[in-house]
């Protein structure tokens, strides 16, 4: 069994890595969510902060790379990974260590998102997309190489201005603003 996690953590790596560079987390996160669609983009941030904790990814979060050769790692056709073996991987030499590290771990990680996404209007919370703000707003800052909270303030400026909008709908208009492609924008947004 643990061959077969090894396995599909390092389809999923092949796949993430293809060209061979370092990649940002968020592109990972949006390659396991938005390209491969294998897992909702509220968990490829759990993955992606699973993998580096469990030694599959090293480096900045801004420059990370696979910790494991990649050379011949090939995907059947129709293949996809088991999301809990992505959540909850084994190291890469295939011991696993004792649960409560594992867990405690990627849980450190996830309260500073929680706490910065506070800081953003959510208008609706039964609106699945109010769900994605964080992240869309993530993805707009890097596209269009303004500061996270240069992001958010437009955002919530707009918000005020339009008065009953969501501020999904906000990040949006400020994604269109900047040029940045809607394609990406609305398939993020998608439902479903």
């Amino acid at each position: 069994m643990a061959n077969d996690d090894i396995e599909d953590i390092r389809r999923v790596l092949a796949i993430c890595f293809r060209d061979g560079e370092t990649l940002d987390a968020l592109d990972i996160e949006r390659i396991i969510s938005f390209d491969m669609e294998w897992v909702a983009p509220d968990v490829a941030e759990k993955v992606v902060q699973a993998l580096i904790a469990k030694g599959w990814l090293t480096g900045e979060e801004n420059a990370l790379q696979p910790a494991v050769s990649l050379q011949g790692v090939l995907s059947p056709l129709g293949w996809f990974p088991r999301p809990s073996r992505l959540l909850h991987p084994v190291h890469p030499d295939g011991n696993k260590s004792p649960p409560s590290a594992d867990v405690e771990k990627p849980t450190a990680a996830s309260p500073p998102p929680v706490s910065k996404e506070s800081t953003l209007l959510i208008s609706d919370s039964s609106d699945p997309r109010a769900k994605l703000t964080q992240r869309l707003s993530k993805f707009i800052a890097k596209s269009s190489e303004l500061s996270l909270d240069e992001v958010e303030r437009r955002a919530k400026r707009k918000q005020q201005a339009l008065q009953y909008v969501s501020i999904w709908m906000c990040l949006a208009l400020v994604a269109r603003e900047q040029n940045l492609s809607m394609k990406e924008i609305i398939d993020a947004l998608a439902v479903r």
